[in-house]
């Protein structure tokens, strides 16, 4: 009887650094959110990179993410939060030289490059303190919450760039002119910058996780093996999918932008949900359903021309977009396994920075061949690929032999 009335315990310490940690993450996602809504469209309309060029310059920005364990080696000695406040100042650089400079392509790459710099150091010590500052039997929720607001910052930033290039047309400013993207880069460094001074207000006390140079355990193989597969699926919609919409189907960036929000509302609504079921389920079952849907998804999305008329396809297309930004929450139940097999805080911190740039080291050689692939044959054997590895992820996720310290008792 006495279960029955029990209340809801907290996801999160009551602590300052948790609010001061969740408005960084929204602001920053708000900024992400206007950068990443016209990156693709910046790169297709006025730099004017093809589909093959368009892998180079993704092996170039996906460059920090591959060398990410070398790069945090050299702040091994520092506070997550240290480290969290560097990435932020580094994305910050970043989209300010964008705004700044030319539309040269060598330049653009530049500082994509530089603004993919802060956002790798961010990706592994955000999950970090999450998990640090969740309560205990709530990691995966607190994952949850985490990305929910990351999306929520992303669906504003979204939501901003489709009604501005709606609007720009009635300015006299023209989708083909670099004059409305500065606009973007302008609003988004101001968001940076309020970011920037939140975050250094945040104190490192509690959160002192040290981390050694480099760190591999055979423990983890498993983990850098989903890694892998993670990387290669992940890269070719990354990449190519905004592409195939933009040079295939002919979408603008309002509608770029509209679907890049339609996947963060998704995300938004879904997170906490998946961070739930990965409480309740296991970790092991999300991570194996995911990328059985997601070959569906790449099929369609790789064949779609050809079942369907053009219009209808787009649709088809559209949808799938979105489909795969929300199967990607499953990535969150790879985070809680590394967390469930851990010794300590440290080693969690460094794992999940090694599992990055090993998810890299497919990612840049899949960058380089997927335009080519696109090229030579087409973007049905780009897909079928993905479709592939999706396979090859859910059967490596099923070899997984889950702690039977995971038994689910905690209650929803």
């Amino acid at each position: 009887m006495a279960s029955s009335i029990k209340t809801k315990s907290p996801i999160f310490q009551d602590s300052i650094r948790v609010k001061q940690f969740l408005s960084v993450i929204l602001i920053f996602g708000l900024a992400h959110g206007l950068y990443r809504g016209v990156q693709d469209n910046y790169l297709a309309q006025i730099v004017h990179i093809d589909e093959f060029e368009r892998g180079i310059v993704e092996f170039f920005r996906e460059l920090p993410g591959l060398l990410l364990v070398f790069i945090l080696a050299t702040m091994y000695r520092f506070s997550e939060t240290k480290v969290f406040k560097i990435g932020i100042a580094i994305t910050l650089s970043g989209i300010v030289g964008l705004l700044l400079v030319s539309t040269n392509a060598v330049v653009v790459v530049l500082f994509l490059v530089v603004y993919s710099l802060g956002e790798h150091i961010i990706m592994p010590v955000t999950s970090t303190i999450s998990l640090h500052l969740a309560e205990p039997g709530k990691k995966g929720a607190a994952l949850g919450i985490t990305s929910m607001m990351q999306h929520g910052g992303r669906i504003g930033g979204f939501v901003v760039v489709t009604l501005l290039f709606l609007i720009f047309p009635r300015l006299g400013i023209l989708e083909t002119e670099a004059k409305g993207f500065k606009i973007v880069f302008f609003i988004s460094s101001v968001l940076l910058l309020a970011a920037t001074l939140v975050v250094l207000a945040i104190k490192d006390e509690g959160i002192e996780v040290r981390r050694s140079r480099i760190y591999f355990h055979k423990k983890f193989n498993k983990y850098y093996g989903l890694e892998i597969f993670y990387g290669a699926r992940k890269q070719i919609f990354l990449t190519f999918a905004p592409y195939v919409l933009i040079l295939y189907y002919g979408a603008s960036t309002s509608i770029i932008s509209m679907l890049l929000a339609l996947c963060a509302i998704a995300g938004m609504l879904f997170s906490p949900l998946v961070g739930r079921l990965i409480d309740r389920v296991g970790y092991k079952v999300i991570m194996v359903a995911d990328t059985l849907i997601l070959v569906i998804v790449c099929l369609l999305y790789g064949f779609s021309h050809r079942i369907f008329s053009h219009e209808v396809a787009f649709i088809v297309v559209s949808v799938n977009y979105v489909l795969d930004s929300i199967l990607t929450l499953g990535s969150l139940a790879t985070n809680v396994y590394v967390q469930d097999i851990a010794t300590d805080s440290q080693e969690l911190t460094s794992t999940l920075s090694t599992g990055i740039s090993v998810n890299h080291l497919i990612s840049v050689i899949i960058a380089l061949l997927g335009g080519l692939i696109w090229q030579k044959v087409g973007i049905e054997v780009l897909f079928s690929l993905a479709a592939l590895l999706g396979i090859a992820n859910s059967l490596f996720a099923a070899s997984i032999k889950v702690p039977k310290k995971e038994v689910i008792l905690n209650e929803i």
